[in-house]
């Protein structure tokens, strides 16, 4: 069990972008994943490419059609991009105004469940999801249109 927070990245008229930041480390978890991949000349263009999705999703939305499903049934996970890429950042997708960025990594394997790192980062973001919802029901989070009001420590 790791403490974790949301910091919020970004808020714009249509989406607002938040990431889980564990207490223990001194960035949210899509920052680290950018700065692990940015100067990695093998996966720069993917790397590019998720980039400018989370740029257009702030901008348009965070529309179904710009993610993959992931994770179970009953959790709001999923990843980027759609297209074909080297690289997965896994997401919890609350609505078309809230996106919640998690971290992710190189896929080489058929899914998330055979590679350990990737399930890791599906498994946190399960965690926070259900953290979420039952905030929600005991009133410890709000989630309004486009912004998600707390002030709790989450423990993943």
């Amino acid at each position: 069990m790791s403490e974790a927070e949301l910091v919020q990245l970004n808020k714009d008229r249509n989406c607002t972008l938040y990431t889980i930041q564990f207490l223990t480390e001194d960035s949210g978890e899509y920052i680290r994943f950018y700065h692990r991949f940015k100067d990695d000349a093998t996966y720069n263009a993917d790397l590019a490419h998720i980039a400018k999705f989370v740029e257009t999703i702030a901008d348009l939305g965070a529309l179904e059609r710009f993610f993959r499903p992931e994770g179970k049934m009953n959790d709001r996970v999923c990843a980027l991009p759609i297209i074909k890429s080297k690289l997965r950042l896994y997401c919890l997708r609350l609505s078309d105004s809230i996106l919640i960025l998690g971290n992710g990594g190189v896929k080489n394997t058929r899914t998330y469940n055979e590679d350990d790192e990737l399930r890791g980062y599906v498994v946190n973001l399960q965690r926070f999801d259900k953290l979420i919802k039952e905030g929600v029901k005991d009133g410890t989070i709000s989630i309004l249109e486009n912004e998600i009001d707390t002030d709790k420590t989450f423990d993943i």
